[in-house]
């Protein structure tokens, strides 16, 4: 069964044309680029309620030191602890400048999270414009071939354009996989940044009352 099935996916191939190869190249990258986010962003957790919790405690505390020292012991992990560190470090300073260290750190773990995601976008919008461009190159040798018959009949006409929509099924289907893996990548890091924002600001209102 598997091998039959194989055989009808070369097949398939095989049918599209050159502008197959292409899409190949697409769906590899895309499925390489979603999968090393999909790693990345478990390996660098991006939960802060944790970190936030065990920072205002050590805050109320007025153990700064504490703090840092928690959060330089939870930096490789998760990703908030970077930001979070970079707000302590200017403890006692201004309320502007804490916020402008955070915001500064997040921007920077932000585009690590991100890293990849504009090629997820360009390969959504390139593989279906390849596949209608191999639909079209398809279409035209299918006319050709009803110009060059002596009979038509409807074998010709069908087989023609079912050859000539492969490479745009295939081309819909990477699009959708690249926009899917995109999306949900995006929201997690957008959730983040979020509640990366609302952590910050309630560690500065607590330095703040606390004297810091």
């Amino acid at each position: 069964m598997d091998n039959a099935n194989g055989f009808l996916l070369l097949d398939f191939f095989n049918m599209g044309g050159i502008f197959m190869w292409p899409l190949l190249v697409f769906s590899i990258a895309t499925i390489s680029i979603a999968l090393e986010r999909v790693i990345y962003l478990l390996s660098h957790d991006l939960r802060m309620e944790h970190l936030n919790c065990q920072v205002m405690d050590h805050v109320r505390e007025k153990d700064i030191d504490g703090a840092k020292d928690y959060l330089n012991g939870k930096i490789k992990k998760f990703t908030g602890a970077r930001i979070l560190l970079a707000l302590l470090n200017h403890a006692g300073q201004t309320e502007q400048l804490m916020e402008k260290a955070a915001e500064t750190e997040a921007k920077n773990c932000i585009n690590e999270l991100e890293s990849g995601f504009d090629f997820l976008t360009a390969l959504g919008s390139l593989a279906p414009l390849t596949g209608f461009l191999g639909t079209v190159s398809g279409m035209i040798g299918a006319f050709k071939s009803i110009a060059e018959a002596t009979e038509v009949n409807a074998q010709i006409v069908a087989n023609g354009i079912y050859e000539a929509l492969i490479t745009t099924v295939f081309g819909l289907i990477i699009a959708i996989i690249a926009m899917v893996a995109n999306s949900l990548l995006s929201h997690a890091v957008d959730n983040f940044a979020a509640h990366a924002e609302k952590s910050c600001s309630e560690v500065i209102l607590e330095l703040a009352g606390s004297g810091y």
